[in-house]
């Protein structure tokens, strides 16, 4: 190993201490750190009963849930592809485990620490012949030691904007051999790739595979559509998770006499333009906001519930709303994770978070996929689809409270020009699926490589 890679893997080591510190007060930390302390015994014990030595294995990594999708896409096509091949699927945020269920894989669980001893015991496990990291994060010392073992490894579903983190001289220093050592990179555009041999990626090791984030949302609307049936005249679904959730709660949600607008992954300094807007776009039109928090945790839902009781709205969380009988109110919160991207199938208009917060904007593809005209605000450089989107006619920037509510009267005015956005939002969509096909298939290149002497 090399000495930078020792310097990573001490800070690696020096963090762990500390983040037993704060794990009391924090619960995403502690939830974190008890996932890692069974991670390499839950994988050896996978390896020990089902592992066979002779098929190939391909070990996926994933931060979180929007990448872990994104995984499951491609998944999907080598498992179509290959039926022969194992796959291993590891995660880093506790906010991913939801969907272990769901992914695909032979086995599931938490990236054990990127240290020598951890990732050694799981790579010994597992005995992968392809690491594959998803989208943005590499883990240094994994990679070496995968590496070590005659493994191949490979970034996909890559980005790399200009102005990423990554490119910065810190960045560059440690994480460079690491990038230099990659045998392949499947970038979702020509900028991203163009930008990996900064990082020191072999340039004719990159490739352009597009996002197979697109293709994982179109999946999911199929799935829907097929579950629980679809709005008359159209291609969305008809319900949240159709028969795996229930068309009720969308027969509940679903009020034709008012126009549905579904916010989602929304912050603070969202909610400061959006409260405001909708209550006075609700004087002029009959509106409802179906708002769901990027946290819903009690503090961020007491939070909002007090904002919505100054701006005088009426409002219920989705657990009343969804066992209640009475009248919907003007306001339903959404006090739950996992339900989002079906609840934007109830929506006449989207409007999506982050794009007022610090950290950018959200995805902007689920409810693009299922025909609606998406809002959202200024900041969204980390999200080139939303300027697509804008660009293609399904999609449109607001800068402040009073942008969004004459946004909001526009496309309840006019349903004709709101069926239109939607469409177009839908088509750009379409017309982006195709990644998870070319990020499998540059994985099995690299399997059919065979490992390298």
């Amino acid at each position: 190993m090399l000495w930078r890679e020792r310097m990573y893997e001490s800070v690696v080591r020096g963090a762990r201490p500390l983040l037993h510190l704060v794990s009391p007060v924090n619960a995403k930390i502690a939830r974190g750190l008890e996932g890692r302390r069974g991670a390499v015994s839950h994988l050896a014990s996978w390896a020990s009963s089902a592992r066979d030595p002779s098929r190939p294995l391909i070990w996926f990594h994933a931060p979180s849930v929007g990448e872990g999708l994104m995984a499951q896409a491609i998944m999907g096509v080598v498992r179509e592809r290959r039926p022969d091949v194992q796959l291993a699927f590891t995660y880093f945020s506790p906010s991913a485990e939801r969907l272990a269920g769901r992914v695909g894989a032979d086995v599931i669980g938490y990236l054990p620490w990127d240290t020598r001893e951890d990732v050694g015991r799981a790579l010994d496990a597992l005995r992968p012949d392809v690491i594959a990291f998803v989208r943005t994060e590499i883990w240094p010392v994994l990679g070496w030691e995968a590496l070590a073992r005659g493994a191949r490894v490979a970034l996909v579903n890559a980005v790399l904007p200009p102005g990423s983190s990554r490119l910065r001289a810190g960045s560059r220093f440690l994480l460079g051999p690491s990038y230099a050592r990659l045998h392949a990179v499947g970038a979702v555009s020509d900028a991203d790739a163009g930008n990996f041999p900064l990082l020191g990626v072999v340039p004719d090791r990159v490739r352009v595979t597009g996002d197979a984030r697109f293709d994982q949302v179109q999946a999911r609307v199929a799935a829907l559509v097929e579950a629980g049936g679809a709005r008359p005249g159209s291609s969305a679904p008809a319900g949240p998770g159709g028969a795996a959730r229930g068309v009720g709660l969308l027969d509940r949600l679903r009020d034709p006499g008012v126009t549905t607008l579904v916010a989602g992954s929304t912050w603070p300094a969202d909610d400061a333009r959006l409260l405001p807007a909708f209550a006075q776009a609700r004087r002029s039109e009959p509106y409802r906001l179906i708002t769901a928090p990027h946290e819903p945790d009690e503090a961020h839902l007491a939070r909002l519930e007090r904002s919505l009781d100054e701006a005088g709205l009426r409002h219920a969380r989705l657990a009343a709303v969804e066992h209640g009988e009475a009248p919907l109110p003007e306001v339903v919160i959404v006090d739950r994770v996992g339900i989002l991207a079906d609840l934007y199938a109830v929506a006449d208009v989207a409007y999506v978070g982050g794009g007022f917060h610090r950290a950018g904007l959200h995805s902007v593809v689920e409810p693009a996929a299922l025909g609606v005209p998406v809002l959202f605000g200024p900041r969204h450089r980390n999200a080139r689809e939303a300027a697509e989107l804008e660009w293609a006619g399904g999609g449109s920037r607001v800068r402040s409270a009073r942008e969004l509510a004459d946004a909001l009267l526009r496309l309840a005015r006019d349903p004709a020009g709101r069926r239109e956005g939607g469409e177009a939002a839908r088509a750009y969509v379409r017309s982006r699926a195709g990644g998870a096909e070319k990020n499998a298939a540059l994985l099995l290149e690299l399997l059919g490589a065979g490992r390298p002497e």
